[in-house]
């Protein structure tokens, strides 16, 4: 039999067998990813935070609103610190950042000590005020994305910087020669 005459036998019974076959329904579009729920948690609005930290044994007050702007004053059973939300909503929510922030009292520290701070930590960054008290600071941009365990790590990170930088003022040449 010449080849081409086989190649039509096959040809012909594909055919015969793909009309026989069943007809695939289309699959349906997937859905697009739904939002994540996080059982009224937002990380926008500073109430969620003040809840969280509540169930984490502190306790935060409302210290100051602007019309875009919330801080608020945190205590804890061993330290204090402050949260400022901005570009917030005229009602106080929908906030597009956050920053955590504490000064101290003891401990000082030069300006090129604290730059050389600065150079030590991606995450936290340190200043001094006008009176030459340091301070240090962890910022964050905010989305309604964000979920509870999201903020949670970033309390976790900011007790990082807490401890870094109490450990730095108390010694700021020692900690610097062993910064990496």
């Amino acid at each position: 039999m010449p080849m081409h005459r086989l190649l039509m036998i096959l040809a012909a019974a594909a055919l015969a067998h793909a009309a026989q076959a069943q007809p695939t329904a289309p699959k349906p579009a997937p859905k697009p990813a739904a939002m994540p729920q996080h059982a009224g948690f937002d990380a926008r609005d500073p109430a969620s935070l003040i809840a969280l930290l509540s169930g984490l044994g502190a306790t935060a007050n409302l210290a100051e609103r602007t019309d875009t702007e919330v801080k608020l004053g945190v205590t804890t059973p061993t330290y204090s610190f402050g949260v400022q939300f901005v570009d917030c909503s005229a009602d106080g929510r929908g906030c597009q950042g956050l920053a955590f922030t504490t000064s101290s009292d003891s401990g000082r520290a030069n300006l090129a000590q604290m730059n050389g701070f600065n150079q030590t930590s991606i995450t936290c960054r340190a200043f001094m005020d006008n009176a030459g008290r340091p301070h240090v600071v962890y910022s964050t941009l905010l989305s309604a994305a964000d979920t509870r365990e999201e903020m949670r790590t970033h309390l976790g990170v900011w007790q990082g910087c807490l401890s870094t930088f109490g450990a730095f003022l108390a010694d700021p040449n020692g900690y610097l020669a062993a910064a990496p």
